[in-house]
């Protein structure tokens, strides 16, 4: 069912934490531009391995003072029961009551290990140890995670996830296959919330860039229109803005949660796209 009140519609926001004191204080001022939509809540990425835990969980905590509820994402692969127990009681401790659950990926040179091999180990963890303090977010990919065996083990790692206390989910970005994902978790009696992940387009060479590595298939007509306007970044952003108005409208058209937008640390792009969208 399509949603009758625009202004309703839940929208959240995803930063990454910053490298710099310069950049932290101009990100205060991002932040604040795109807290004027009301974001459900704002989440923050982290790093391979636990490797950005302390400039996100700083984040987290700074979106919090601010008022406006925050999600720190947690990745679990090469951790141990111990640490991420300690971790999750800090998040606690400081009033988060939301987790993105990854398994996250190790950095170059490090073995597996750790006591945590996928996500839903980490989802049933949290379940265990904090019961029901956190609201607990997981990963989607309507396009079939790339490490994946197939589609149909795909989904049924997300069933796993699901099954172990997931509350909702975030997708991967995309430009089509989001009703084909939900359709098919819906035949496996999934019923959670699935809230599409948006990718502003702003810059060809970086989309084409992430879309190489996470597997995200950028439409030929699209392609072909980003590689035709060459280095000219105002019909770049324009096009993008277009193509990207275009899909939330159908998404929320056609009965999406919410909309969860990847801010890439800047707030021009997603609040023309909130503008259009009159949220």
């Amino acid at each position: 069912m399509a949603q009758n009140d625009s202004t309703a519609f839940p929208v959240s926001f995803e930063f990454f934490p910053t490298k710099t004191a310069e950049g932290a204080a101009k990100h205060v001022n991002v932040r604040q531009e795109l807290y004027a939509r009301k974001p459900e809540f704002c989440s923050v990425t982290y790093g391979a391995g636990g490797s950005t835990q302390e400039g996100t969980f700083r984040m987290v905590q700074a979106i919090q003072d601010e008022g406006v509820a925050a999600a720190s994402h947690f990745s679990c692969v090469g951790a141990t029961h111990a640490k991420v127990r300690e971790e999750l009681a800090q998040l606690q401790t400081m009033g988060v009551k939301r987790i993105v659950a990854l398994r996250g990926d190790l950095p170059s040179g490090y073995g597996l290990g750790g006591e945590f091999q996928y996500a839903s180990d980490l989802v049933a963890f949290i379940r265990k140890e904090f019961g029901d303090w956190f609201h607990i977010e997981v990963a989607a990919y309507p396009e079939t995670h790339p490490q994946a065996k197939s589609p149909d083990a795909d989904l049924q790692a997300f069933a796993t996830k699901v099954k172990a206390g997931a509350d909702s989910a975030i997708t991967q970005y995309f430009f089509n296959a989001y009703y084909r994902f939900v359709e098919g978790i819906q035949a496996l009696g999934i019923q959670i919330p699935v809230v599409p992940g948006i990718m502003p387009i702003t810059n060809s060479s970086q989309l084409m860039r992430f879309s190489d590595a996470t597997g995200a298939e950028i439409p030929r007509w699209i392609r072909l229109r980003l590689q035709a306007f060459g280095d000219d970044v105002a019909s770049i952003r324009a096009f993008g803005l277009d193509v990207v108005t275009h899909l939330c409208e159908q998404l929320r058209s056609q009965g999406a949660p919410g909309l969860h937008f990847y801010t890439m640390n800047q707030s021009t792009a997603t609040l023309e796209l909130c503008r259009r969208l009159g949220l």
